[in-house]
């Protein structure tokens, strides 16, 4: 049995939906009641409480593992706790393998994600089992949510300084993932997952005026301005710090790496930003403001 955590979640529907696709029996764990997965046997469960969890791994040979709580202003990530947990409760019930969903670059002692998701691989490592260890570059995804800043006028705000990072599709991803839980990749190893070309912010932009019908500017926001602005908008000055480090990072570079792990793994290149946003053009265009 495969146990799916965080399966209504991009990578993890993803992940989900090849599962079910491929016939393959799996459980996917939700946190609320009334929440339908298809293919997947759905139990409830919370990170936040441990307890919960030996029922909803009973009788697994496999984890994915991609879930945790929302970014917080100050302090530790919530899912340095919770993803803990979930490995413990996996040792305790006889998981034997984990797929893991971490983050390009995990480093301990980074700021948010980078050095959370370091702190949960490392007790990973150490649970004894088999693990492998995907670490994605940027998503796509970013682009229908908002996460990539988009002014009110609808240009991109660039943190990033012209530096370059490796977008990909959360759908490639979740293809990974769903190869090393069904056997069709070699399990084991850390993986760093990227697209197919490095994209700078003018790249995003240049993909996006087709879809919207205009130019899409960018607007530089130099990582010695991230504070101010996210502070402006209402975060706490230490979270607007550990976000303008990493910015400083992947200006200097730090995110410009690109790999063949997804055509490796799956058989198949990743995703170009050019097919995703001709398939969820309609998204764009409700998600992105319009100039006045």
């Amino acid at each position: 049995m495969i146990v799916v955590l965080g399966a209504t979640g991009a990578i993890g529907g993803a992940v989900a939906r090849r599962l079910a696709q491929q016939g393959v029996p799996f459980r996917a764990v939700v946190r609320r009641a009334g929440v339908d997965v298809p293919g997947a046997e759905v139990v409830r469960a919370d990170l936040d409480d441990p307890a919960s969890l030996p029922a909803a791994l009973a009788g697994a040979e496999q984890l994915f593992l991609n879930a945790g709580g929302a970014v917080p202003a100050d302090g530790e990530q919530p899912m340095v706790a919770q993803q803990v947990a979930a490995v413990d409760a996996a040792v305790a019930a006889g998981v034997r393998h984990i797929v893991k969903i971490s983050v390009q670059g995990a480093t301990p002692g980074r700021p948010l994600a980078v050095g959370a998701h370091a702190g949960i691989e490392a007790h990973l490592a150490a649970s004894g089992l088999e693990d492998t260890v995907l670490r994605p570059s940027g998503f796509f995804q970013n682009l229908l949510t908002g996460v990539s800043a988009f002014t009110d006028e609808g240009d991109l705000l660039d943190p990033y300084d012209g530096g370059a990072v490796g977008y990909l599709d959360a759908d490639d991803i979740g293809a990974v993932a769903a190869a090393a839980l069904t056997g069709a990749a070699p399990r084991g190893g850390v993986h760093t997952l990227t697209g197919p070309r490095l994209l700078t912010h003018d790249d995003l932009a240049g993909a996006l005026a087709p879809v919207l019908g205009r130019r899409v500017g960018v607007v530089p926001l130099p990582p010695d301005e991230v504070v101010a602005f996210l502070v402006d908008r209402g975060l706490s000055a230490t979270f607007a710090q550990d976000v303008a480090e990493l910015s400083r990072g992947a200006a200097a570079g730090e995110l410009a790496e690109l790999t063949d792990a997804v055509e490796r793994l799956t058989g198949r290149p990743p995703r170009d930003v050019t097919d995703f946003v001709a398939e969820h053009a309609d998204d764009l265009r409700r998600v992105v403001p319009q100039p006045v």
